[in-house]
């Protein structure tokens, strides 16, 4: 016979699951039972007199052991989970689980961490990862409607990517290598290679010793660029309709499921959502009383006092921050006309949290490397222009204007379900102090 998830289960058919045991309640004329899937649970109800040799393989069985039971379901309005049970005809056992569970709902994160296959099975943190995959289907959907092309970039570069305090070093042959911090120089490579528009979806990689509930060393981080924009409004424009289509996706398909394990409301953001620039961004947040000790970016004070006032104001979970200082932003980044102190770039907020940079990028070759030698001679880094030759090659022959971002997927997730942690959300989390298991 072949298996039947527990959601799919019928009244007055006999049928058969596979799954843990859950829960076990032994009595002296009855035991009962629940078996949990990946898609639910069903109550088991076993008659001890009428059923001795089921009755002793109950009552030998642990926790989160693994079970096959073949029998028939039966409608019980007395069950409070669905409303029916299984009267067990056959039951086998397919493994033991051993008696003590190391952990239970009392642990820390770390100790549930140390036992991650076990912290899994619990139905929340499974939807999680059903969240997980409803968005970043959604994203690939609206992508690919409109015109986008998948690639994926190396995780190995002889170059730094982004800031070179967070590089993972590693042997490569006799030669340095480095983990890729983000795939930003292969997106813009496939700009000027006429892909026009690419997305990616991969791990990356930050040697940042920092233990704080927003960061760890590898990450998936999903990320975007577009050619022919005229400048970060665009890309703007593009993210907000992009996050309008996944979160519908996600309220319609495990909106109510979502309500129910996690008590937290999916809300549709409308769009456009709104923008703050960074300057009116310190105007506001000093005006609550609070100085910060960022004076041309964000610290996490800034973006939840900003986010309250947003949400007071606007109604709105996200806003816009933009038009970020030289200081705060990398070399790549495209310089106001108007003002050359400041860049074309923004940080996405969400429920008070930074969700994602974006920006328009420089693609005029002159400028560019100009830009390169300025932060060379900043940073007294006299090879940094060597090191990056390879990346300047991308605008020698023929460039086009283009621009992206990059959006944090667990911190996303995070916020969305109210969690205090990436490591929640986090399939198995990596850290300073965290290789294992």
């Amino acid at each position: 016979m072949k298996r039947t998830t527990i959601s799919n289960l019928k009244v007055g058919e006999t049928q058969k699951i596979c799954g843990f045991v859950d829960t076990i309640r032994r009595m002296k004329r009855n035991q009962f039972v629940i078996v949990r899937d990946h898609t639910g649970k069903v109550q088991l109800y076993i008659d001890s007199k009428g059923n001795p040799e089921i009755a002793s393989k109950i009552d030998s069985l642990t926790v989160e052991s693994t079970i096959e039971v073949i029998g028939t379901i039966v409608e019980n309005t007395n069950v409070k989970i669905g409303g029916i049970e299984m009267l067990p005809e056959e039951v086998n056992v397919i493994s033991y689980a051993r008696a003590g569970l190391p952990i239970s709902h009392n642990s820390s994160l770390d100790v549930r961490l140390d036992w991650r296959f076990l912290d899994l099975r619990e139905p929340k943190n499974l939807l999680i990862f059903k969240i997980q995959t409803v968005i970043e289907h959604a994203m690939r959907e609206f992508w690919t409607q409109n015109g986008f092309i998948e690639i994926h970039s190396p995780k190995l570069m002889g170059t730094a990517s982004e800031s070179g305090s967070e590089l993972f070093c590693l042997d490569y042959f006799g030669q340095k290598a480095y983990l890729a911090q983000s795939p930003q120089f292969y997106k813009q490579m496939a700009m000027n290679a006429g892909f026009d528009r690419v997305f990616e979806i991969g791990p990356v990689f930050r040697a940042n010793p920092s233990f704080t509930s927003r960061h760890d060393t590898e990450f998936t981080c999903v990320d975007s660029e577009i050619s022919w924009i005229e400048s970060h409004e665009d890309i703007m424009h593009f993210e907000e309709r992009w996050i309008n289509y996944f979160m519908t996706q996600l309220k319609e398909k495990l909106g109510n499921e979502i309500l129910e394990k996690f008590g937290v409301e999916v809300t549709i953001p409308t769009v456009p959502f709104p923008r703050i620039d960074l300057f009116e961004a310190k105007e506001i947040i000093r005006k609550q009383g609070y100085s910060s000790p960022k004076k041309g970016d964000l610290d996490p004070e800034d973006e939840k006092i900003l986010c309250s006032y947003v949400k007071e104001k606007f109604g709105h979970d996200f806003v816009f921050v933009t038009d970020y200082p030289i200081s705060a932003r990398p070399f790549y980044h495209m310089r106001h006309e108007d003002n050359p102190e400041l860049t074309k770039s923004y940080d996405l907020l969400y429920k008070g949290l930074e969700v994602t940079t974006g920006a328009q990028r420089e693609h005029r070759y002159d400028v560019l490397k100009a830009q390169i030698l300025e932060k060379q001679k900043s940073e007294n880094d006299s090879k940094l222009m060597e090191s990056l030759k390879y990346y300047l090659q991308f605008f020698e022959y023929g460039s086009v204007p283009h621009g992206g971002y990059g959006f944090g997927l667990t911190r996303m997730i995070m916020k969305l379900l109210d969690l205090q942690n990436v490591r929640q959300v986090t399939y198995l989390y990596r850290g300073p102090k965290r290789l294992t298991p």
